[in-house]
């Protein structure tokens, strides 16, 4: 089976994504796996089809490095909206479906795209760090410096912990200041440090987001680039029109010959 195959990246963020509107592609685990490995396979940190839905310009379905279908990736949903007018689909505002419901995408200025994440209604402490979920569950936590953390070895102890271990848990490490936030994530699937998780960024700003209930615009920065979180504080806990800014870019393409 010759499939072909698309290459995109958001911040660092990297995925291989297919177009599978006529609904024939069928991937097992190993297949999806062995297509993100860096080594044996195209490689990236997930595997995205571009599908069609009823009542939507398009479906979002989500596979994880590991290979097992995964929740909701906020880097991959601006990805695959490029990738949709890229195959297609020239409108400047998108509706399509994913894993935790609908979403909203826009085209904005210089190649960025614009996408509406789920509402959050709850931060849960976590012995002084916070628990949210921004379409995937997410651990946030505070360092003074990020730049020097052993990603890797710090996120996998949170991720593989006993109260996270069996569903397993995202783990953010963030460096606030005045005028942005420093943010490096583990991402579980993955199981090591991505350059950028939008989830994990998006959960990242809303514990970090200290103003006035109303507007906000916080300017992350991620070892892979540089991404924005907009949204309106609507109580303690609460936070609504959530839109993840960033870039998605098209990277390359090439096609793949798999087992059956």
């Amino acid at each position: 089976m010759t499939l072909p195959f698309y290459k995109y990246q958001g911040t660092g963020n990297d995925f291989v994504i297919m177009d599978n509107r006529n609904g024939k592609i069928r991937l097992s685990t190993e297949q999806v796996s062995r297509i993100c490995d860096r080594r044996f396979g195209i490689g990236a940190d997930g595997l995205m089809l571009l599908e069609s839905a009823e009542g939507y310009d398009f479906s979002m379905v989500y596979y994880n490095a590991d290979g097992r279908e995964g929740s909701m990736c906020g880097n991959g949903g601006r990805c695959l909206t490029r990738f949709a007018y890229d195959m297609g689909i020239h409108k400047t505002s998108f509706l399509f479906t994913a894993v935790d419901g609908d979403h909203k995408a826009s085209l904005g200025d210089n190649g960025w795209i614009h996408l509406k994440m789920k509402d959050v209604n709850t931060v849960t402490d976590h012995h002084g760090d916070f628990i949210l979920d921004t379409g995937s569950p997410h651990y946030v936590k505070q360092s003074n410096d990020v730049k020097n953390l052993d990603v890797y070895e710090e996120g996998k102890d949170i991720r593989y912990s006993k109260d996270f271990a069996e569903k397993g848990i995202n783990v953010n490490f963030v460096e606030p200041d005045e005028k942005c936030i420093m943010v490096r994530t583990y991402e579980r699937g993955v199981e090591d440090e991505t350059y950028s998780c939008g989830t994990g960024v998006t959960a990242s700003a809303l514990v970090f987001a200290h103003n006035e209930n109303g507007f906000n615009r916080i300017e992350v920065q991620t070892k892979g680039g540089h991404l924005a979180v907009e949204f309106e504080k609507t109580g303690e806990q609460s936070f609504r029109n959530i839109w993840l800014c960033g870039p998605a870019v098209f990277v390359f393409k090439g096609e793949i010959t798999l087992d059956d």
